[in-house]
């Protein structure tokens, strides 16, 4: 699949270009506009809310629907997600202890993930904020990361899947957000290496999983596909460009894949909600080498038609964030638990014409339409996979 303005129109019912989304479309109003960046823009995915304002005006302006369309999923008999009670502990207490620690980073992930896996509680309304040695690691933030804004490191609650545990944690540390583009000197970490191994040591998990919404790469790609991915890359071209790990790749043990062939068949709930223009069922896809990983980059990347970023063959979806569990895992060396990436592609291949801020416009708009629906995609991969967890 290859999207350009044609598509949204067909799938969003608007032309990014002629017919531009309004302002009050936009949570980062700074991408709304004609000098905006592509900083600007991801800012605007990371923190687009569907069920806001500014959601709600997006929803109006497109055909996009919200998660009140959502439907119900018929899991198999005792193994429904079971919303835990309110977390004892308060905000600024570690995490309780659990079996699988799931950690998600937009705001538009944390719906549909919640709705998906703590039915009943949202992760921006009902999650408890979690503030465990803030203040230290937020001291390295830029003021205007999503960290320091929310004034907390995350939110999160549990969630039984058969007889494991898992705690559903929405992340505010992002690695593309919480510094101003500066390593930190000496020995000193990022702070969402210090988070990740923070909320790690305190939940004590057999198993870690990222997941969430990335740009799909190559044109094989279709909106609500999920890749299962044990093996992360950097590729990092910008601001970690002169770190030792700035193209290192990290590879954890295969996830177990018994409930994926019935996790495909529960996307077809909510599979109406996907791009018309999708030719089949989103598919689950099995990463077996680095071509088909997860990319985590350090810049705003996408792949294109004309492979502008040169993304093409270093994996199968690109992101911001995820390799940073497996640096974090190999630093903790024998005491890292098993870990595996799980990313829904949002978005899909951009049709290069027009400037590369239209292309990355309109995987933008792409995103805020379809990114909480194809998560539910992600998601049900995640309950399968604590589902098999023994």
């Amino acid at each position: 699949m290859i999207a350009n303005r044609a598509w949204v129109k067909r799938n969003l019912g608007f032309d990014p270009k002629s017919t531009p989304a309004p302002v009050s479309t936009f949570a980062f109003t700074k991408a709304a506009q004609p000098s905006a960046t592509s900083e600007d823009i991801q800012r605007e995915i990371i923190d687009f809310d569907s069920q806001a304002p500014e959601g709600m005006a997006f929803l109006a302006f497109s055909t996009a629907t919200g998660l009140s369309r959502f439907t119900e999923i018929p899991w198999p008999t005792g193994l429904a997600p079971k919303t835990g009670p309110k977390p004892t502990a308060t905000s600024g207490s570690p995490l309780p202890s659990a079996d699988v620690l799931i950690v998600t980073w937009t705001v538009d992930e944390g719906h549909a993930l919640s709705r998906v896996l703590t039915p009943g509680k949202d992760s921006r309304n009902d999650y408890v904020p979690y503030t465990h040695n803030y203040d230290k690691i937020a001291s390295k933030m830029s003021k205007g990361s999503p960290a320091v804004q929310a004034k907390r490191l995350g939110a999160y609650w549990t969630t039984t899947i058969g007889s494991k545990k898992a705690i559903v944690f929405k992340s505010e540390s992002h690695l593309s957000q919480d510094t101003n583009k500066a390593v930190p000197k000496g020995n000193a970490t990022l702070p969402n290496e210090d988070v990740w191994k923070q909320i790690i040591t305190e939940v004590q998990p057999k198993l870690v999983i990222t997941t969430g919404t990335a740009g799909g790469i190559g044109s094989q790609c279709e909106v609500g596909d999920v890749i299962v991915s044990p093996i992360v890359r950097f590729d990092c071209e910008k601001w970690l460009k002169g770190e030792p790990f700035h193209d290192a790749s990290y590879q954890d043990t295969v996830p177990n894949a018994k409930y994926f062939a019935k996790a495909k068949t529960l996307f077809k709930a909510n599979a109406d909600q996907l791009p018309k223009d999708n030719t089949r069922p989103p598919t689950i896809v099995r990463s077996s080498g680095l071509p088909s990983s997860v990319l985590t980059t350090d810049f705003f990347g996408f792949d294109t038609s004309d492979n502008h970023y040169g993304l093409r063959g270093l994996g199968a979806v690109s992101e911001m964030g995820d390799a940073v569990l497996g640096l974090v895992a190999e630093q903790m060396g024998d005491a890292a638990p098993r870990w595996v990436a799980v990313r829904n592609v949002s978005d899909p291949q951009i049709k290069a014409e027009g400037t590369i801020q239209d292309q990355a416009n309109l995987a933008a708009q792409i995103y805020k339409g379809f990114g909480r629906w194809s998560t539910v995609c992600s998601a049900i991969v995640c309950w399968a996979l604590v589902a098999a967890e023994k």
